[in-house]
Parts: structure tokens; C-alpha cells; sequence
């Protein structure tokens, strides 16, 4: 029998939940969607091809397009497409991206396109200069600096908020480098870990927030590496340095290091749902182990609510490492009771539409004679929609499982993201349409148990101050255009 708090049931927005009524949803895509990914190479003469494997490293952050742009600081080389980084470069094509220094990108659209258009690196020519920018984030003024660049007689190629970038180093390019991202970063607001290749120097910039992560590292040759996650650092051999700051602005160039804050400094606001959801386990973001992290995250539940079960078990792999958490913290044995397939790509020829979710049932299969008449407790480390855990917990239904409880490692995700995550708009957001009894009804479960927010921040070791918690509880660092997001313009 579960123990939780009774005093969560009586409101939508507390966090248990006992099954009363069955409700219908009508959703779209059903989970948090990846960002984007930058890495970039000072001083390699291999630059590309290291750049490549951090791409690799970083292909969880976004699987739409890849892009590299190499240069030995006379000429600029480039190569980008649709696809992942393993469809989109040959060995033919690395070696061909001749040069010291190159930066890399893979994405992930919140709101712009999907096209071949607005796959970074995004790279521009202004009289004897040129210019290359890897974006991960959301510019929140990009309507006033593009309506402002537009009347100047800047002709945009794109719906990236990434090219306004281009534009104001454009404009400033009769300063120095250091000088010119001064006067550019001034007037750009939002969240941005950016990558910036100029002739022959490597800039890398945060905002002032520090919304998205940005590491520097050093390989055993003194090549210098930039890159979103520690582990693009570590498939390369790379050791990590420290963090970009909140605000920072670095230039790597022959002479060295140059550091320097175009804008006052501020107080952070990390992204927590780099630790939920987005970061590889194996990268230490905002200086946390997110392992380590996740598995507190479990621990933590396992102490807010005590469900009897069979055994716990997440949904490969996004539940993996706060599922290890709760067993160890509650005495619950893990077991794996559905079976991820490892070789399934990004498309595949579609069934009938009488093989209805098959697009969920490719990827898990749940093993039948193992579930049949078991009461299991589901880790998952978040409900976005809603439409995919719904087709999960009906297959789980259907193999037998007696009782079916789950257990968010998050609190519920109730407003949307302007810094660089795919939260879609609030009418397409579960939780904010919802009580929790309507959504616990909706997926079919006998319980649902959110991670207080308290618990959630606890789960960190840092104070919540550190953090952007807007996905959780409306209080957003940057004021939003939200406007401008609304008309899908905009993003890396």
C-alpha cells in the first residue's frame, strides 16, 4: 500500500494522486526535445576531425543537422546537412576541412525551421573578414534586434536568431574582436553558449545567466577544446579546465587566453533540466556529476513516497539512473521489464494504422512472462504531453502487470521554455491542462507521484537559487518575447 502524504491529493497542483476517473488528452509529440550542441578546436591540425568526435559525444542534444567550419585562418571551409553527425560527414569530407581551428554544431530546432537553411554553423563574409557562430539557446530580444538590423539594410538568410549574431559583428567590424563582442553581446538578451570563429581566433561567450553549459578543456598536445558537455572533453582525451562564466567571453588566439565580461555580472540561472533530462550521465554539468545527480533524484522520491511493489523498473534510458536511486534507497529490487532495440534509427517504413503505436512499441518490448500478475513502480524523468507514456503504461497493461505506479523525478512541467528547450506553448503542456488526478487517469496508472520541487532542487547539492526553474513555476530570469516565439522565428 503506498504512504504518501494524504495532504497531496487535495489540490491539482500537489504532487500524489488515487485513481478516480478516466479523462482524454489530444497531443502531439510526446517528449522534451533536445537542443543543440557546439564544439570547437584551437591550435589541431586535425581541428576537423576532433570536432567531429565532440559532435558525436554531443548527438543527444540534437539530431536534425550537423555542421562543421574549419579554417587555417587565410581560407574558410565548410560542411553541413540534414541528418545525424555520422550521416552527414564522410572521412572524405573531414579531410577536406583543412585548418587549426573549426567549430562544430548539431541541432535540434525549438522554433525555427527544419531545413538545410538554418543548419549551423552559420558562416558570413564581410569585406576582408569572415565569420562563423554555433549557437545553443534562445534570444529573447531577436524581434527588436532584427526589425532594428533590418531597416539598417541587413537582408537575413535565415529565421535563426543565430544569424543576428552575424549581423552585429558585422556592424562592429571595424573594432578589434574583443571590442566587437563587446559592443554585440551588449544588446543581445537570452540564453546563448556560443561559438564564434574569426579569422584565425575561437570565441566563446555565455550570457550572463548561464542558462546552457559551456566547458573549456586542453588536449595532451595543447590543442585548446570548447564544448556544451564534458563528455565531448572526455571521447577526445581532452582534460577539462573549468566552465565558461556566466557571462564570460573568451578569445583563444596564438597569443593564448583572453578573458574578458562584456556585461555586468548576475546572479545564475542554470537550466535544471539539464540534469533531468538533457545532459549525458556521464558529462558534470554546472559543476555536478549528472549521474550522481540523477541517482538522488531516485533516492529522494524513494523518501517522499513509499509505494509496495514487485519491483522498480524505468523506461530505457530516460529513467535509467534515478530508477538505481530509488531501488537502493527503498529496498525495491531493479529489474529491466521492457527491452530497448539499440539499432532502431530516426525513420522506418510505417505499419497499417491498425498497428497502432508502433512507433513506441519499435523502440521498447516489454517482457510478458516476466510482468504477468506483477505490481511495478515506472521511473520516468518527466511527463511533457503525455502521449507516449499513455502508449507505454496500455502495452504494460496488456502483458499482465497487475498494479502500475509511477514515480516523475521532476515536478510537474507546467510552462513553457524561451531559452532553448522544445516545451511547446501551455495548451499542449499535460500538466498545465490537467490535475494530477486527470493525468494519472489519462496514462491509466494507479499512482503518480511527482518530485517535489524541493526535493528536485535538493537532489542538485546547490542552493535553488542557482537555477531556472520557469518550466516549474513561472518565474522566468530574462522576460520573455513571448510573441515572437509564437510566430516560429527564432533558435539555433
Amino acid at each position: 500500500m503506498q504512504q504518501c502524504p494524504k495532504s497531496d491529493i487535495e489540490t491539482s497542483h500537489k504532487r500524489f494522486v488515487k485513481k478516480d476517473r478516466n479523462m482524454s488528452c489530444e497531443e502531439t509529440s510526446p517528449r522534451p526535445r533536445e537542443e543543440c550542441g557546439i564544439c570547437g578546436i584551437y591550435g589541431h591540425p586535425d581541428s576537423a576531425k576532433l570536432t567531429y568526435f565532440g559532435l558525436y559525444a554531443l548527438q543527444h542534444r540534437g539530431q536534425e543537422s550537423a555542421g562543421i567550419v574549419a579554417t587555417d585562418g587565410s581560407q574558410v571551409l565548410e560542411h553541413k546537412a540534414m541528418g545525424l553527425v555520422s550521416e552527414v560527414f564522410s572521412e572524405k569530407d573531414l579531410q577536406r576541412l583543412q585548418g587549426h581551428i573549426a567549430v562544430g554544431h548539431v541541432r535540434y530546432s525549438t522554433t525555427g525551421a527544419s531545413t538545410i537553411i538554418n543548419a549551423q554553423p552559420f558562416i558570413a563574409r564581410h569585406r576582408d573578414q569572415f565569420f562563423a557562430v554555433a549557437h545553443n539557446g534562445n534570444l529573447v530580444n531577436i524581434r527588436q534586434l532584427r526589425d532594428d538590423l533590418e531597416k539598417k539594410g541587413s537582408i537575413f538568410q535565415s529565421t535563426m536568431d543565430s544569424e543576428v549574431v552575424v549581423h552585429l559583428l558585422a556592424a562592429a567590424s571595424h573594432l578589434s574582436f574583443k571590442e566587437a563582442l563587446t559592443e554585440t553581446f551588449r544588446q543581445i538578451k537570452g540564453a546563448y553558449s556560443i561559438l564564434l570563429l574569426h579569422q584565425d581566433q575561437l570565441g566563446a561567450v555565455r550570457d550572463p545567466n548561464g542558462f546552457r553549459p559551456l566547458c573549456l578543456g586542453k588536449t595532451p598536445n595543447g590543442a585548446y577544446v570548447v564544448a556544451s558537455e564534458t563528455c565531448a572533453l572526455d571521447l577526445i582525451e581532452a582534460n577539462y579546465i573549468r566552465d565558461i562564466e556566466p557571462g564570460e567571453a573568451l578569445i583563444i588566439g596564438k597569443n593564448g587566453l583572453e578573458s574578458f565580461f562584456p556585461q555586468e555580472k548576475r546572479s545564475p540561472s542554470f537550466c535544471i533540466f539539464e540534469h533531468v533530462y538533457f545532459a549525458r550521465p556521464d558529462s558534470d554539468i554546472f559543476g555536478i556529476n549528472v549521474y550522481s545527480c540523477r541517482k538522488r533524484m531516485g533516492e529522494i522520491l524513494a523518501r517522499e513516497c513509499r509505494v509496495e511493489a514487485d519491483f522498480v523498473m524505468p523506461f530505457p534510458d530516460s529513467g535509467n539512473y534515478a530508477a538505481i536511486g530509488f531501488s537502493q534507497a527503498s529496498g525495491i529490487p531493479l529489474e529491466m521489464g521492457v527491452i530497448r532495440n539499440h539499432y532502431v534509427g530516426r525513420t522506418f517504413i510505417q505499419p497499417s494504422q491498425s498497428m497502432r503505436d508502433f512507433s513506441v512499441r519499435v523502440k521498447l518490448n516489454p517482457v510478458r512472462s516476466f510482468l504477468k500478475g506483477k505490481r511495478v513502480v515506472i521511473i520516468e524523468d518527466s511527463i511533457i504531453r503525455g502521449t507516449t507514456g499513455r502508449s507505454r503504461i496500455r502495452s504494460l497493461r496488456e502483458s499482465g502487470v497487475k498494479e502500475v505506479h509511477m514515480l516523475i523525478s521532476c515536478p510537474p512541467t507546467r510552462y513553457p521554455c524561451y531559452y532553448g528547450i522544445d516545451f511547446p506553448s501551455q495548451t499542449q503542456l499535460i500538466a498545465a491542462n490537467k490535475t494530477i488526478n486527470e493525468i494519472r487517469d489519462f496514462l491509466h496508472l494507479d499512482t503518480l507521484h511527482y518530485l517535489s520541487l524541493e526535493g528536485l532542487v535538493e537532489a542538485t547539492g546547490m542552493p535553488a537559487a542557482s537555477f531556472c526553474l520557469a518550466c516549474f513555476n513561472n518565474t522566468y530570469p530574462v522576460e520573455p518575447d513571448t510573441g515572437f516565439h509564437k510566430l516560429s522565428l527564432g533558435k539555433c
